[in-house]
């Protein structure tokens, strides 16, 4: 142990010496896990939030019974349904705003605990016989999450009024809640959601409708699934991590490369200790624990700044979540102490690997070539050569994945191994352009200028290649988000045509709404759209019945069509889909769907796909005539109507004095695009975040690199000052170097992130969202982008070359004063 103990000693003395070092190694391992980690706890947190949001009511996911239409339907199929031996408990559901705070719909409830099927829990605990008299007795119970009772800044025991002028029943907090959610019995939800009589669907448990497939009602069976929110949100989060993980490894460049150049720089003490009876294992270990107790400090750091990186960022992906898939995730973190461990984890394992091979190289050595400059130069010529057919490996990889691989996971592996190859085959790259040019150069500092990048290069590669994986990630994410922002714009303008969107209430409020607007004389032309939810393949989706207009034709553009697409769908018994469920159901046209109906199985044919972007669910168009021959009982969910722009606001006024329907449900055009806009940008600001700081960290790896090799330049500085070179030719020598290897890095970063947009364009999104965007390139944006790449490695090298440009000559001098 005392020997352990003084190697260790020993080791770390040199931390003393070099802080600069020392910092590198604590801020790469800082900010690799502080990206790392923050992304873990969004991602952690939304997922927790479907767990709950899914198992609230009655443990496990439960089958239901409802309408074919989505509608509500009247309470006494519900007895009806229990006289004939069926368990079935009541739901009634729907939006609520409460007064003060109208920005804010949260979701309202109403359950009947005592007939709930399964294991009979609510948020997650059985009810004893006390809490359920309290649930339902006068004045009942709002059971709340802590989270959402402080976001709307109410006290646990307020009775909030809504905006109909209905009183909640008092609010109580329960923990297993899900965010968004108010949950109160059947008997108070029903009025305050202005449906007396009516329920949204029936809770049935699993096993009996396993055996009972048929309802002896009008009311549809679906199966018990799981849960859905996190099916259509895992393409999400998976992009999430994938961009923690591409900032993870870059943050590891810099770890890789402050221990390597410590390690030889620490040659000479290397060798003392070995020559002092310190055993290769007995150094290994020492290495190994100097390391651990840095990626400790690291790791803590990093944990504390992604906790902070979450909280910054968890505002706009609950933006996102509840705007894209209408999940609700709490504004506020509460993480579970495994996070916690987890990221400490991530801090030593990017340790270990980011410190592995320059210990394994200090292993490999023998005695004598530990203090001999020459054997590290050599042995890193041979682990370039090795290097490069690692590259060739990963490159052949992708390859691979592109060809073979029909999945995410392959797509991923695509993109990854992409990456990897470039990185890893930069350095080769680099080293035989330079060496390519030296052979032709003439004057002798030129050629000293060129060989002098090629030495530097060992110190540097890591660096550059934070840059260029920095660099082509912002540019494929940069190509990629704004091609779809002019994509989306442009598909917006063309689905958005009519100028006001009414849903009703209710049936009957539908089929009044319906005769009201014909006699309009404002309304130009109304369109009424049918709406059934079914599911295909396992996939969520809506059939939507339309009638024939001159509307759809002209403004529904097509991906790809049969000939006369819309006179089939008008005469022939035909459907179009959208394009991500035509490849989640692997069909194309000519082909059949098969939809499930009360009245069998509905098989028409395709003879359309079209554009659907930003739906998660699966989206078909039918004529309205074969929609009601399927489902009868239909009545329109929605009334698009096509208005002079200058007709809206008196029609609007006139449709709600007439028929009192809420704001929410009377939607115009200008207010529907600019809603999805937003969406889409809050979609995208965790995306652009996370970018900008990858690039920042890629820009502190430069910066360290150049500053920790800043020392050891002098000596190779002091013979040009020596022959007459003066400092400030020097530094203008130096900034040219720095310049030459980072703008040779953004010449193979265009290529390489244009690759990366079309990966994410033709693959990525395909496999995760299920369509396809065009590939767009913006010159004035790759511009910007390159333009603060060069201000970044300006930057970087500022204060080395700042520095070199204030040594006095003595400095220099000094570097002569051992020479033989």
């Amino acid at each position: 142990m005392a020997l352990f103990y003084w190697t260790l000693r020993g080791l770390l003395s040199h931390w003393r010496r070099h802080p600069v070092q020392f910092f590198s190694v604590l801020t790469g391992l800082w900010l690799a896990t502080a990206l790392l980690t923050g992304v873990q706890a969004l991602n952690s947190q939304a997922r927790d939030s479907y767990a709950r949001a899914s198992q609230l009511i009655g443990g496990e996911p439960q089958a239901s019974l409802s309408a074919p239409d989505a509608a509500s339907f009247p309470q006494p199929l519900f007895a009806q349904l229990r006289r004939a031996g069926w368990p079935v408990s009541p739901v009634v559901q729907g939006r609520v705003v409460l007064k003060g705070h109208e920005e804010q719909r949260l979701q309202l409830m109403g359950i009947d605990p005592v007939s709930l099927p399964g294991s009979g829990s609510v948020a997650g605990q059985r009810l004893s016989q006390a809490q359920m008299l309290a649930f339902f007795e006068p004045p009942g119970r709002t059971w709340v999450a802590a989270q959402t009772l402080q976001a709307l800044g109410l006290q646990e025991g307020e009775q909030p009024g809504t905006a109909n002028g209905q009183t909640l029943p008092p609010l109580q907090v329960q923990a297993d809640m899900a965010p968004g959610v108010l949950l109160t019995d059947i008997g108070f939800a029903q009025p305050l959601l202005d449906m007396p009589g009516q329920l949204s669907h029936l809770l049935l448990d699993n096993t009996f409708a396993a055996g009972h497939p048929t309802p002896p009602v009008a009311l549809q069976l679906k199966q018990g699934e799981d849960n859905n929110l996190a099916r259509l949100t895992e393409s999400f989060h998976l992009n999430l991590d994938a961009l923690g993980f591409l900032s993870f490894v870059v943050g590891l460049f810099i770890v890789h490369a402050a221990i390597g150049l410590a390690l030889e720089q620490r040659r000479g003490l290397l060798r003392t200790l070995r020559a002092c009876g310190v055993s290769a294992r007995m150094l290994i270990l020492s290495l190994a624990v100097e390391l651990g107790v840095l990626a400790v400090l690291g790791g803590l750091l990093g944990i504390a700044s992604g906790y902070l990186l979450a909280s910054l960022l968890l505002p706009d992906v609950a933006a996102s979540l509840r705007g894209l898939y209408g999940a609700q995730v709490p504004g506020q973190l509460s993480l579970s102490p495994w996070w916690w461990l987890a990221g400490l984890g991530l801090g030593l394992l990017g340790a270990l690997l980011a410190g592995a091979s320059s210990l394994w190289r200090a292993a490999r050595l023998p005695l004598l070539a530990l203090a001999n400059a020459q054997a590290w130069h050599e042995a890193h010529g041979r682990w370039l050569r090795r290097q490069g057919w690692v590259a060739a490996a990963a490159l052949l990889v992708a390859l691979l994945a592109l060809w073979l691989g029909d999945s995410l996971a392959a797509g991923f592996v695509l993109m990854a191994a992409l990456l990897l190859g470039a990185a890893l085959g930069l350095p080769v790259l680099l080293n035989g352009l330079l060496k390519g040019v030296l052979g032709r150069s003439r004057s002798v500092l030129g050629q000293w200028f060129l060989a002098d990048c090629r030495q530097q290069l060992p110190a540097l590669s890591l660096a550059l290649m934070a840059l260029l994986l920095a660099l082509a990630a912002n540019i494929g994410a940069g190509s990629m988000t704004s091609g779809f922002r002019q994509t989306f714009s442009n598909w917006l303008e063309q689905r958005l045509t009519a100028e006001l969107y009414l849903n009703p209430q209710n049936p009957a409020q539908a089929e009044q709404l319906n005769a009201w607007l014909a006699r309009q004389p404002r309304v130009q032309a109304v369109l009424p759209t049918w709406q059934v939810a079914v599911q295909l393949q396992g996939w969520p989706a809506e059939v939507f019945g339309v009638v024939d207009d001159p509307t759809y034709r002209q403004h529904w553009p097509l991906l790809e069509a049969a000939s006369a697409p819309w006179d089939r769908l008008l005469q022939d018994d035909s459907v179009m889909l959208s394009e991500q469920l035509a490849r989640r159901l692997k069909v194309q046209l000519g082909d059949t769907v098969s939809i499930p109906t009360p009245q069998g199985t509905w098989v028409p044919t395709i003879v359309g796909i079209y554009a659907d972007y930003g739906n998660p669910k699966g989206h078909l168009l039918v004529n309205s005539r074969h929609l009601l021959a399927h489902w009868p009982a239909l009545s329109p969910a929605r009334f698009n109507l096509r208005v002079a722009p200058a007709n809206v606001p008196p029609l609007v006024r006139e449709v709600q004095r007439a028929f009192g329907l809420e704001d929410s449900r009377i939607v115009d055009q200008q207010q529907l695009k600019g809603w999805s806009s937003q969406v889409f940008e809050r979609t995208f600001a965790a995306t652009a975040a996370l970018n900008s700081l990858t690039l920042g960290v890629a820009g502190v790896a430069l910066f360290i690199s150049l500053l920790t090799q800043s020392q050891s330049r002098l000596g190779q500085l002091a013979p040009l000052w020596a022959l007459g070179v003066t400092r400030r030719q020097l530094m203008l020598l130096n900034l040219g170097q720095t310049w030459l290897l980072a703008v040779l890095t953004l010449i193979l970063a265009l290529p390489l992130g244009l690759l990366l947009a079309w990966c994410l364009d033709a693959v990525i999104n395909v496999q995760a969202f299920g369509w396809r965007l065009p590939l767009q390139v913006f010159p004035w944006q790759l511009a910007q982008l390159l333009g603060l790449a060069l201000l970044a490695t300006l930057l970087a090298s500022a204060w080395p070359l700042w520095q070199l440009y204030r040594s006095r000559p003595a400095d220099l001098l000094r570097t002569f004063a051992h020479e033989d």
